[in-house]
């Protein structure tokens, strides 16, 4: 039995529980969430026993793929021996005393790190939320510890799990639509536009907190083009603030609470892969008027040499269209199939927690690995570096640290 111990119970620890709600119910049993850490207690036992104890904080997302559009969900729910578990609200007590075997790590950027630190020197193998760490030398600080103690680090990288990731990833591997030559992606004014709070949380407007679009929403982007598309090497891009202050309003469109911006919530991006597909990224939490989404799915469109995607559609120069998830149920071989949905999970939060604990338990690196995560982040500060520095970067020479002009304040903030 895994005993898993959760540090940070905000408002995402409700899609976090369901993930491992339907991983029980898929037959996976042999973990238990046995602590639960915040800063205030009453977070943390808000989220144990249905009709009891604090209120849970309501959900602020809105979109049917939005994580945190999910809310009311219970430890009760998904176990029944609730009544063991414990609140703690310093995460190094409980990694130190609690009854725990593993950490799950849901906090703000600037503390995944410290905990990380605290974890592996008290032999806690660690999933962390995304992005994997506050810079680049903090994210190859904890892959380092973690691999000198021989434990797991996992980055928790859903985008990796969604199923449109894994079906284009098999469409153009398998000639489909010819080679992948180009991505491009648009999203303005969809995510939070045009001046609001993030998520309601402040944090995600402030440099020294590691917060912006960038490495909020472009980890994941990264993640998934990389999947696609192959290593990203090369970026040029802007990174700019349009709204310098934000706002969160009520009902009646009242100002409730309001912060400055001092980190990007608009980036503009070019890249190129190691397989010489180019692509751009467009995406802003600013944009005033009507939204701008490029075609029909999450803002992607894919060009191959023999075809294109966008949403859900494959068009290949012929004039054929068809459903890509129909086209990867129907010829995608179904042990590829049951390695991209094991257990017949298709919730990218509970694969990629099941991952994880599939890895702790024979003692692997999970897909989403700390080196994965590396990268990631690694091409997320390209965006931010490449802006600073007003030039084209290499995303190798970020991963290296020959590059962290812009990181250089957080480094020394947190003495790394």
């Amino acid at each position: 039995m895994i005993r898993i111990g959760i540090v940070g119970c905000g408002r995402i620890l409700a899609a976090h529980l369901r993930g491992y709600q339907l991983m029980r119910a898929a037959g996976i049993d042999d973990f238990r969430i046995t602590a639960l850490c915040s800063r205030q207690a009453d977070d943390a036992r808000s989220y144990i026993r249905r009709g009891t104890g604090p209120p849970q904080r309501k959900p602020v997302g809105t979109g049917p793929h939005d994580p945190l559009a999910v809310g009311n969900v219970y430890l009760s729910d998904l176990q029944t021996d609730v009544d063991d578990v414990q609140v703690f609200t310093d995460y190094r007590e409980m990694v130190a005393t609690g009854p725990v075997d593993a950490i799950n790590d849901f906090t703000t950027h600037a503390w995944h790190h410290q905990i990380a630190a605290a974890a592996f020197a008290s032999g806690k193998h660690l999933l962390t939320q995304k992005p994997l760490a506050v810079t680049v030398a903090a994210a190859r600080q904890m892959c380092e510890q973690a691999e000198a103690s021989g434990l797991v680090l996992g980055v928790f990288e859903n985008a990796r799990n969604r199923p449109d990731t894994r079906h284009l990833g098999w469409l153009f591997r398998n000639g489909y639509c010819g080679n992948l030559q180009m991505i491009l992606m648009t999203n303005v004014g969809n995510w939070w536009g045009p001046d609001r709070i993030v998520a309601e949380t402040p944090w995600r407007h402030r440099r020294e907190e590691a917060g912006g679009l960038a490495l909020d929403i472009g980890v994941h982007l990264f993640n998934h083009i990389r999947y696609v598309a192959g290593e990203i090497e090369t970026v040029a891009a802007r990174a700019t603030i349009l709204e310098p202050v934000r706002l969160t309003r009520d009902a009646a469109g009242n100002v409730v609470d309001q912060v400055a911006c001092d980190a990007d919530d608009t980036i503009l991006a070019s890249f190129t892969t190691d397989s010489g597909v180019h692509g751009s990224v467009t995406a802003s939490w600013g944009g005033h008027g009507a939204p701008t989404l490029l075609g029909t799915g999450r803002g992607m469109t894919y060009y191959g040499s023999a075809g294109n995607v966008d949403g859900d559609v494959v068009t290949t120069d012929t004039g054929a269209r068809r459903e890509l998830s129909a086209l990867y149920g129907s010829e995608c071989p179904p042990a590829d199939q049951a390695a991209h949905f094991p257990h017949g999970l298709t919730d990218a939060f509970a694969l990629n927690q099941a991952d994880w604990l599939a890895a702790i338990r024979s003692q692997r690196e999970p897909e989403t690995s700390g080196r994965e995560g590396l990268r990631d982040l690694a091409a997320a500060f390209a965006v931010l570096e490449s802006s600073f520095a007003q030039r084209t970067v290499s995303v190798a020479e970020v991963a290296a640290g020959e590059l962290r002009e812009f990181q250089r304040p957080l480094d020394e903030r947190f003495g790394l």
